[in-house]
């Protein structure tokens, strides 16, 4: 995400998409530049919407599970280092656009790397924790709204 970038037409049709119920979940992008690159493109296609952090209370938090925790979910290449963070992303962010109904249409999982969870969810070397967290956030909400 980090390297995105949406010229008019797809912003456009990003918008057109997520406004007639769509869902995005961006992933596995971290620190200071690539949010910045991000940022650029989502402004693009959403110049007069907010990205907000996602509150504890918000329904993608609450589908089927209830999530309580808010740990920093890595790709499997930090973990082999030790770490959880790359780049200059050491704190993680659950940011979301909402529409007008208070809709979920982003979610945006920021220093982290879902897709590395999920990827190595067989893999012993990658914590389980980590994993089943990554399954419940946002993909039970994708399949259900």
């Amino acid at each position: 995400m980090g390297n995105w970038y949406l010229d008019d037409m797809e912003a456009a049709q990003l918008r057109e998409y997520l406004l007639r119920g769509g869902f995005l979940m961006v992933d596995d992008f971290h620190g200071t530049r690539e949010w910045a690159g991000f940022l650029e493109s989502m402004k693009r296609a959403f110049p007069d919407r907010p990205i907000l952090e996602i509150p504890d209370s918000d329904e993608v938090l609450h589908v089927l599970y209830d999530l309580d925790q808010r740990i920093q979910i890595p790709g499997i290449s930090p973990i082999m280092r030790g770490r959880t963070w790359e780049r200059d992303g050491t704190m993680p962010h659950w940011r979301g656009v909402y529409d007008d109904d208070g809709r979920l249409m982003v979610a945006i999982n920021f220093n982290m790397d879902l897709g590395d969870a999920w990827e190595h969810a067989d893999d012993p070397r990658y914590p389980e924790p980590m994993t089943a967290l990554a399954y419940r956030f946002a993909v039970i909400y994708a399949m259900t709204h």
